[in-house]
């Protein structure tokens, strides 16, 4: 079946951004000129995605904003002939997408906000997108094909996708950990004798562990907010009781759907940014900037120079 939908929480607080945050969401600051969230949009279209669905927040109005029609600036640009800036604005929203949105009244974790978009998604396949977790999409080529080919794989056999990443050994206790089937073949191994999976390749999970401690952690390798889900996660989701944090953990209802259905792990091509955390924004921002054409050559010069004094 088609993966056409794509569900993304963007209900959060983001207060691991505080003070930035206060009062604009965290989905809106910028990387070079583009908010966070319209580079996950633009993802999304780019794997195939027709149908975007916003779990959303009575203080998220920003975001609905973003991806509307505003008709009084595209006037004031037009009057003003900036073709190019019209052009790009015209652009933020493609034709053929259709963007929807619905409320998550509380925050009890990433489970229950896809649960709300139940309706929405219609008893259809969909993808998961976490909109503070940004792909490289300069370490790798073609560029951005992560999601689509975790689409194109679920649509070959049906089974149930997750984005991994290789993380620091004491970083694991910050993530969902994924546990490999025995029969999942290593590329190689590190300096400390650990598996490392190739990239781009697709690996039976045998259990998944929410924030393990590091010495029960079963592999070094780490969610990272992508996800292609069958419709039948729903019954699972209902059935998740709460978890780390107190909240309804969306690795605990794949831990449910495990028991009787197989799990995919994909290993993401290039790396992921962090854009929800202070030090990964600065990374993220920095990184975009040094590859953008605009910017590329004047700012290279400059971070010579400060590295210089």
């Amino acid at each position: 079946m088609k993966v056409t939908k794509a569900v993304i929480p963007v209900a959060g607080l983001g207060t691991r951004m505080l003070p930035a945050t206060k009062s604009i969401p965290k989905e809106m600051l910028p990387i070079v000129d583009k908010p966070l969230i319209q580079y996950v949009v633009n993802e999304a279209v780019q794997a195939g995605i027709k149908d975007v669905i916003f779990v959303t927040h009575s203080s998220k109005n920003a975001i609905e904003n973003h991806f509307d029609r505003s008709f009084e600036l595209e006037s004031t640009l037009e009057k003003r002939v900036k073709r190019q800036q019209l052009a790009e604005i015209r652009a933020i929203c493609p034709k053929n997408i259709t963007i929807m949105h619905v409320r998550q009244g509380e925050a009890r974790g990433l489970a229950h906000a896809i649960s709300k978009a139940r309706e929405l998604v219609r008893g259809e396949p969909f993808a998961v997108i976490l909109p503070d977790v940004l792909i490289d999409d300069y370490s790798c080529n073609p560029l951005k094909d992560n999601l689509k080919e975790m689409i194109s794989r679920f649509e070959e056999n049906g089974r149930t996708q997750i984005m991994v990443e290789k993380v620091a050994r004491e970083s694991v206790s910050s993530y969902g950990i994924i546990d490999f089937a025995a029969n999942a073949v290593a590329e190689k191994t590190d300096e400390n004798g650990r598996a490392i999976y190739a990239q781009g390749s697709f690996l039976p999970v045998s259990n998944l562990v929410e924030k393990p401690a590091v010495e029960d952690a079963p592999s070094d390798y780490a969610i990272v907010g992508r996800y292609v889900l069958s419709d039948n996660i729903w019954d699972y989701l209902e059935y998740t009781p709460l978890g780390a944090g107190d909240e309804i953990q969306l690795t605990d209802t794949l831990k449910l759907l495990l028991r009787e259905n197989e799990i995919e792990a994909y290993v993401l091509k290039g790396k992921s940014m962090d854009c929800g955390s202070k030090l990964g924004y600065i990374e993220a921002f920095i990184n975009y900037s040094m590859h953008d054409p605009r910017y590329a050559d004047e700012l290279k010069k400059y971070v010579e120079k400060l590295l210089k004094l």
